[in-house]
């Protein structure tokens, strides 16, 4: 076996390019695995503790108002454990250009459901101080004792620095639902003691109740039973904890890394099981006689099995190791970045546990195994008078090309030895297309995913063809701008609840004027559409979700406090392409109607081309009836941000599926080269030259290349959709279309791959030894 072992290793050598482009495919999908299963195991394990340590809220449920005494009827309801009341208010803060909203909260006494974690300082303990979200302190340069001033809508108020903390209802700390990253910079989370709410909301009441449930019991039963309750209240929505935004792009997070852990690693390791079965079966081909010479001496079948097997078991403990070595020092910083730059999840941090190795080196053992047992199995039944005998030459019928008479008279000699060589070998070329169809499959994903991101950020310069959008507090005012403002036109912003999808959570009803071109909107061809007053027009991502056409029927609650829970039927009158920010949008025409009022909140406002901006900006900045000011650049720079964040995870994939076309390649061409050596030597020794020797190499797997493709372009338009439709969502839209640039970016590429391939190999076919080659076994 010692002796074995050392043959194992000089066979290794002598294909060391193959044994390390194998390699390089099963550390590729070592590398995945141990990335996405750790991302998806610790995040859920993380949160799992701490949701379950600060007990987050099973229901927030608001009214107008509530009182303690309504308070203390309703906990004697079934399912429900426990409930605190505590006052919600949408307040803002002022800084040198700009201002950040903020979502203040009051600490209930006796706080027991979504309880702070505190990272400095302390919770406040009277009604002068207040606790903030760590990562907008952190932007503010903030430390515990500071004074700050809020504003709202009843007035300003001061506040001293208790301390800082994170909260779990607000692990995904963003302002509006619709968008994809958090802005700490200009949206924050705060907590204030009881005893300010009279103040604040000039009388003590609250306005949202925290509800934690008995576990067990039917969140549907207690939800009916809640608004069953609330019918002489002045109640307006409730939202599960499913529902809630933290929790749930939380969970699609886990679910979405857990599913690719499995699947991604599993389709690698398929390519590497090719590949080294491709190998075996050149490896134990060129070595029949030295099998034969093994039989005779006495070795029996299953030791020289063994000995085989040893190489796809080697490669696959040295690519899994490798494999985990680069997620380790590499992959878990870039995860961690992501992690931190998209939850606020207190002293989180991810890190590769050693176990997650082994499942990599199992499944790539066993793949290989089974690889290197199907190749081998033939030639271990002959007996070993069989083996130490050539191979004999297979039979070969005319193939289908060789029957037009008049096309194959016309082709060289050379094309004709292509042709037949890849006919000869059918079972092998189409194992050979495997591995390349899978690369190509994953180069048209990766360049796929990146040209949607630049597709989303291109089209906000399409959509906005605002300036500013100015939110009042009260009723819009215009009878006063500034003279560089070209147009403007009136928003009103009307939070809804849907009343038939209840997995869904809130949306937003937009109004605006069917005249208004500073919102522009587009279908699914990309052609221009408009506002009527017909219906509402719907986000492609919710139409997609619930299946919702054109001419349907939505029931809808409007839940904003002055709409108080009234329930409308609108029409579905146009559907929309919108990547970010998805809303309903409605003309005032349409819900005057429907017997609804309402009042304009904003305005988007369109300055002049040679307008200073910054003089427009500063005025109603100033305006004390202004409550907050923003400009298309904070939503581009949103996009921007999620492109920041993503191109490295992009660059990872990307590198992966090259070095995997690379591999699967290469090593097809390699074997060309060694299953073809005696006739390579033949036509050398017959005076052809090397450029045309090496031409039928370049052509043959320029061929085998070119069939790969064209199976994997259809292929390749499925799965990358089926990809698209399992990351997006009714609140993120994705393109599904797969643009031609990138589509022929990724052909170029493969091919490019092919060629380089080839010049590398170039030397192999120099090197053939004529003599060796064309010796017969005696």
């Amino acid at each position: 076996m010692k002796k074995l072992l050392l043959k194992l290793l000089r066979d290794i050598r002598e294909s060391i390019g193959q044994f390390i482009t194998i390699v390089l495919v099963i550390a590729v999908g070592a590398f995945f695995y141990a990335g996405l299963i750790t991302i998806s195991k610790d995040l859920s394990d993380y949160t799992d503790n701490y949701f379950q340590e600060h007990n987050l809220a099973d229901f927030n449920v608001h009214y107008s108002s509530i009182t303690e005494g309504d308070i203390s009827s309703m906990q004697e309801m079934d399912g429900i454990n426990k409930i605190e009341g505590r006052y919600t208010f949408d307040a803002n803060q002022t800084f040198d250009g700009y201002k950040a909203s903020l979502k203040v909260h009051s600490i209930p006494q006796g706080n027991e459901i979504n309880t702070i974690a505190v990272t400095s300082g302390t919770i406040p303990s009277s009604k002068e101080e207040i606790l903030l979200d760590a990562r907008y302190g952190e932007e503010h340069d903030y430390v515990v004792g500071d004074q700050v001033t809020i504003h709202h809508e009843e007035g300003s108020f001061e506040f001293i620095i208790s301390g800082f903390g994170e909260n779990v209802e607000h692990a995904f700390n963003i302002e509006d639902p619709s968008l994809v990253l958090p802005d700490h910079k200009t949206h924050g989370v705060a907590y204030i003691h009881e005893e300010r709410i009279e103040e604040i909301a000039g009388s003590f009441y609250y306005n949202e109740l925290i509800i934690d449930a008995i576990e067990g019991y039917s969140s549907e039963q207690i939800s009916t039973a809640i608004e069953d309750y609330s019918k002489e209240l002045p109640y307006l929505y409730q939202v599960n904890k499913e529902r809630a935004v933290s929790y749930s792009a939380i969970n699609v997070t886990i679910t979405n890394n857990g599913l690719m852990s499995t699947v991604a690693p599993l389709i690698l390791f398929m390519v590497a099981a090719v590949t080294i079965f491709l190998t075996m079966s050149r490896v134990i081909d060129s070595q029949r006689n030295q099998i034969g010479v093994m039989k005779a001496l006495g070795v029996n079948d299953r030791n020289i099995l063994i000995h085989y097997m040893g190489y796809p078991i080697l490669v696959g403990i040295v690519g899994s190791v490798i494999g985990w070595l680069i997620t380790a020092f590499t992959l878990v910083n870039v995860l961690n970045s992501v992690i931190e730059q998209t939850y606020s999840l207190p002293n989180f941090n991810l890190s590769v546990s050693f176990y997650t190795i082994f499942p990599p080196v199992i499944v790539s053992i066993v793949f290989g195994v089974i690889a290197c047992y199907l190749s081998g199995r033939s030639i271990l039944k002959e007996r070993a008078a069989q083996a130490l005998r050539p191979k004999p030459p297979k039979k070969m019928k005319k193939i289908m090309v060789e029957r037009v008479v008049g096309l194959w008279k016309r082709l060289s000699y050379g094309n004709k030895l292509i042709l037949r060589n890849i006919f000869l070998n059918k079972k092998k070329a189409l194992t050979s297309s495997f591995g390349v169809i899978v690369c190509v499959i994953l180069l048209i994903t990766a360049f796929g995913f990146e040209n949607s991101m630049q597709s989303i950020a291109a089209q906000i310069n399409k959509v906005y063809q605002y300036d500013f959008k100015v939110d009042y507090k009260g009723e819009v005012d215009t009878t006063n701008l500034p003279p560089e403002v070209d147009s403007y036109f009136s928003l009103a912003t009307i939070p809804i609840e849907f009343v038939d999808f209840k997995d869904e959570k809130n949306a937003t009803l937009l109004v605006t004027e069917t005249e208004n071109n500073l919102i522009h909107f587009f279908d699914t061809e990309n052609n221009q559409i408009a506002l009527d007053d017909s219906g509402v027009l719907v986000p492609q991502s919710y139409a997609d979700k619930y299946n919702i056409s054109e001419g349907d029927t939505i029931k809808v609650k409007l839940i904003a406090p002055d709409m108080g829970g009234q329930l409308i039927d609108v029409t579905v009158a146009k559907i929309s392409t919108q990547y970010t920010n998805p809303s309903f949008y409605s003309t005032p025409e349409y819900l005057l109607s429907l017997g609804m009022q309402f009042q304009p909140t904003s305005l988007l406002v369109q300055a002049d081309s040679d307008a200073n901006k910054e003089n427009i900006h500063t005025y109603f900045e100033s305006n004390p009836s202004v409550e907050l000011i923003s400009d298309k650049s904070d939503i581009k720079k949103s996009v921007d941000n999620i492109i920041e964040q993503n191109n490295p995870v992009f660059i990872i994939f990307i590198l992966c599926a090259v070095v995997l076309s690379f591999g699967a390649i290469f090593t097809i061409s390699s074997i060309n080269i060694y299953e073809r050596t005696r006739e390579l030597a033949t036509l050398k020794v017959l005076g052809y030259q090397r450029n045309k020797i090496n031409r039928l190499i370049f052509v043959e797997n320029i061929i085998l290349t070119t069939f790969a493709v064209l199976i994997a372009l259809p292929i390749s338009g499925f799965v990358y959709e089926l990809v698209v439709q399992a990351l997006s969502s009714s609140s993120q839209q994705i393109p599904d279309r797969l643009g031609l640039g990138t589509i022929g970016l990724a052909i170029a590429l493969t091919f490019l791959l092919t060629i380089i391939s080839n010049v590398l190999l170039r030397r192999k076919v120099t090197k053939i030894n004529m003599i060796e080659s064309l010796k017969s076994v005696e």
